[in-house]
Order: C-alpha cells, then sequence, then structure tokens
C-alpha cells in the first residue's frame, strides 16, 4: 500500500502509537474504529507496521563493511556497561567516526541498517542499543518502546554520551566524531550537542526535539537539521531553535522535506519517502565528509 493511499487520520493514529504506550492491539483496535472514505482503516494501519526484512539496504555480508557486537564501559548509565553494534569499513583505517542514534524503541533492524549504510561510506559507524543494560532490543518495536519508556532518561542519555566516547577514542577512529539520530535519536543528537561541546564535530539530527533555547549558546558543533513537512510535535520547536542558533551564531543548515511525514527515511514502512529521504541521505554523508574529513 502506498502513502497516497493512507487516510490522514491513521497516520495521526500511528504516531500516537509510536510515541505513547498504546499497544499494537489497541492501535489496530482502534483504527478498526475509524470511518473514512476509500478504504479500510484497518488495512491501512497494517500497512504502517514496518516490514525490516525487506527494507535492508545492505546486507551485513557485504564486502565493504565488517560489522560487530561490542561491549564497553558506561558509568554513571542505567548498568555501568553498554553493548553496540559497530561496523567497520573495508580496509585499515582509521577512519572517521560516525554515532548512530535510534528511536525509541532501541536498536532494531532499520537502525542497524542505517549503520552499516554509514559504513559504506567510510566511517566508522556505531549504533549503541540504549536497551541493552535491561536485556537488549526484545525482537520487535512494541516491547522495545515499552523497555525504553522504564529507563531513567537521564541515565539513558548518559549510556549514549558514553557511547559517543568510545567511538571517537576507538582506536580505528580518527578522532573526529560526528552524530545522527532518529526521532528520539534526533533529539539525542541535538543534547549531544549541547552536552559535548568541541569534542562533538558535527550533529545531522532526523526530526528530532530541540534541545532548551537557553542552552543553545554551548553548541559547538555545525548541524544539518532535518524536519518533515508534516510534524507538528516535533516541528513545535523548530522556529524557536531556529531563532536560538542564529541568535548565537551557531554554523548550522535547517531542511524542511515538502510532502513527507515523521519518520520519511525510515524505509520500512509506507512513510518513507523515497526521493526525499535519498536527498538528505545525501546531504547527511557530504556533511559528514566536508566536516570529519
Amino acid at each position: 500500500m502506498k502513502e497516497d493511499f493512507i487516510d490522514s487520520k491513521v497516520y495521526d493514529l500511528y504516531d500516537e502509537y509510536c510515541h505513547t504506550q498504546m499497544s499494537r492491539r489497541e492501535f489496530l483496535n482502534s483504527a478498526s474504529a475509524l470511518v473514512i472514505a476509500g478504504g479500510s482503516a484497518l488495512t491501512m494501519a497494517e500497512a504502517l507496521l514496518p516490514k525490516y526484512a525487506k527494507a535492508q539496504m545492505v546486507s551485513f555480508t557485504d564486502e565493504r563493511i565488517k560489522p560487530q557486537y561490542v561491549d564497553y564501559d558506561s558509568p554513571g548509565g542505567t548498568s555501568g556497561k553498554m553493548r553496540g553494534y559497530l561496523v567497520k569499513p573495508a580496509g585499515n583505517g582509521p577512519f572517521p567516526a560516525v554515532l548512530v542514534i535510534h528511536e525509541n524503541r532501541g536498536l532494531n533492524p532499520y537502525i542497524e541498517d542505517v549503520a552499516r549504510r554509514v559504513a559504506v561510506e567510510g566511517f566508522l559507524a556505531l549504533a549503541p542499543d540504549g536497551l541493552s543494560p535491561i536485556g537488549g532490543y526484545p525482537g520487535n518495536d512494541d516491547d522495545g518502546k515499552v523497555m525504553q519508556k522504564s529507563l531513567d532518561p537521564a541515565k539513558l542519555f548518559t549510556d549514549l554520551q558514553n557511547s559517543a566516547t568510545f567511538l571517537k577514542n576507538h582506536p580505528l577512529s580518527t578522532g573526529k566524531l560526528g552524530a545522527t539520530g532518529f526521532c528520539f535519536g534526533g533529539g539525542a543528537v541535538n543534547k549531544l550537542a549541547v552536552t559535548m561541546g568541541a569534542d562533538l564535530n558535527a550533529g545531522v539530527p532526523f526530526y528530532g526535539i530541540a534541545p532548551a533555547t537557553a542552552d543553545v549558546g554551548t553548541i559547538q558543533a555545525p548541524l544539518l537539521i532535518h524536519y518533515a513537512a508534516d510534524d507538528p510535535r516535533v516541528n513545535a520547536s523548530r522556529e524557536e531553535y531556529k531563532k536560538a542558533l542564529e541568535q548565537h551564531q551557531k554554523t548550522f543548515v535547517m531542511f524542511t522535506y515538502e510532502g513527507t511525514r515523521h519518520g520519511f527515511h525510515n524505509n520500512s514502512t509506507p512513510r518513507y519517502d523515497e526521493a526525499q529521504a535519498k536527498l538528505a541521505w545525501e546531504r547527511t554523508i557530504s556533511f559528514f565528509r566536508e566536516q570529519l574529513g
């Protein structure tokens, strides 16, 4: 089912399902109760659920990369330990490094695939699993978002910041560090830009909540900020963020992608906009090459 055939009411319900504790059963039951023209709301809702196997762009067996899971210390985090998906490009390195931060449900197959896409472009990529201290991504997004919601947000962020430090100091890293993330991960990238100062060399948040305007002055990393056009929850803070960045004379570029909804880069559901996602990704890789070398 293509995006054009999905009613906006179903999209709104799906956004609520993704960002609240609504269960899959509740989501589908609520969709079945919707009255819309031109089709079945339940069928549309089922089409929006992710299909990760069909969305893989770079195989874990691709000869251009070498992926592995790694464990590392995370003092002050949820458990003091973390686990992530480290993907090394072919060659001996060292490589500029990019942290890839997941959405609000842990390290799912889409984010692992994004890490592989980053590595194919010549960057050492690490996708941390914020759920690893409590068992790791459980194999489905429904349980994953419940697990992530149960975490102390401050400790979860500490785990992500420790992941950034681990990657920056990795023997295969040049010491130049970028970060990208999606939804929750986009907000985390914005926050890393605030907390890491000059230790972060580039940030690329995708549709992430902006940091507090009072904190924007501490940002030193150049930012490339991606927004969906139809994303009221996230976009509510966009203009205020832009004004604060301008006021503090920060280096940034901000793009809003016409005709897109929240999650337009995620190719596992019909929210995916192929043309706009490709454009955003090309800009992302170009930006990292410019800023990280």
